[in-house]
């Protein structure tokens, strides 16, 4: 089942005996466990009749017990299974799907990966509850995620704007909902989420962040690349290392395959199958015309030495803005 169809399904109170939520992509679960959670009884009702456990603290015998428990004086019983990826020998819950209690509601919350679909207890869900599985969306998917999820809460966002906040927060979905709440919270009257709101409230300063240092690298703009090194050495929590370093290896994958597919692909086909959007390709495209795949190769053994030396290997006491100086030298230099 989808998680729309899920969702839809709760709202309407149909509800199923045993919910498996796995996979890579937190959120989902999250979000379908805690309407769960918060929905299925009354605050009265969760005192005796809502058991939230933990899979590293309990058995299978212990989940299996209280699911079999009856509910006190409420027509539900709801237990809650979190990380239960940590659960020791998980597959013996098998005994209980094969006849779960009509008056419970089981929840396993199995996160950052999926459990085998050809296993018994996955087999027993599926027929007897609900599976889901929560897969981690393509990084060309969550611009228009955004967009879905803003249009959701009645609002708009500028198709920028949203290309914008993917390539800045990445694609942890919980850390990009937490950040479309602050937006929303500061919107007041106004409708549209635009690029000059995204950046004042996500904090990305506009003419200083990753994305203007991507953009004058893919210019060849040295004089820019190194006044905005300038601008992070003197404000050190803009831009940590590890980000910036993080960003960079990202998008030079992404520029290496612009110049790969380059003159193969129209231009739709070739933002969706490198995973950008359309709104920077052609940064990306420039940037694989300053950087030939030679000098990429290059580039990727600079980054993976400026990594090394930010955990520590080989530094002597170089401070960060030292090696992303460095590594920029190596970048714009190294031939």
């Amino acid at each position: 089942m989808s998680y729309e169809s899920i969702i839809s399904d709760l709202k309407a109170e149909k509800y199923a005996p045993v919910y498996l939520l796995h996979g890579e992509e937190g959120f989902f679960i999250d979000k379908i466990s805690s309407y769960i959670e918060e929905h299925v009884l009354t605050d009265a009702e969760k005192a005796f009749n809502q058991m939230i456990m933990y899979g590293k603290e309990v058995t299978p015998t212990q989940v299996m017990d209280n699911a079999r428990q009856y509910p006190m004086m409420a027509q539900r019983r709801v237990v809650v299974v979190k990380e239960a990826q940590a659960m020791a020998k998980i597959d013996q819950l098998v005994a209980y799907v094969g006849n779960p209690s009509p008056q419970s509601i089981l929840v396993i919350n199995h996160k950052h990966k999926k459990l085998d679909g050809r296993n018994k207890l996955t087999k027993a869900i599926k027929d007897k509850g609900v599976v889901f599985e929560s897969k981690k969306l393509y990084d060309n998917k969550i611009p228009s995620w955004i967009s879905t999820e803003v249009s959701r809460r009645g609002k708009n966002i500028a198709p920028q704007a949203a290309a914008m906040m993917a390539e800045y927060l990445g694609a942890d979905l919980s850390k990009i909902a937490n950040e479309i709440d602050k937006i929303l919270v500061n919107l007041k009257e106004q409708d549209l989420i635009d690029v000059h709101m995204v950046q004042t409230q996500v904090g990305i300063t506009k003419d200083y962040n990753v994305f203007e240092l991507q953009k004058a690298i893919s210019l060849g703009d040295t004089t820019r690349v190194f006044k905005i090194v300038k601008y992070f050495a003197s404000n050190p929590k803009a831009a940590p290392l590890v980000m910036v370093l993080s960003s960079l290896f990202g998008y030079f994958r992404k520029v290496y395959a612009v110049a790969f597919y380059a003159g193969k692909k129209q231009d739709k086909e070739l933002a969706s199958l490198v995973g950008v959007s359309p709104y920077f390709l052609g940064e990306y495209k420039q940037a694989a015309k300053n950087f030939p795949t030679r000098r990429l190769v290059h580039i990727f053994s600079a980054l993976s030495e400026a990594d090394l030396k930010s955990k520590g290997v080989g530094t002597r006491g170089t401070t960060e803005n030292e090696i992303l100086r460095e590594l920029l030298i190596k970048i714009f230099y190294q031939k």
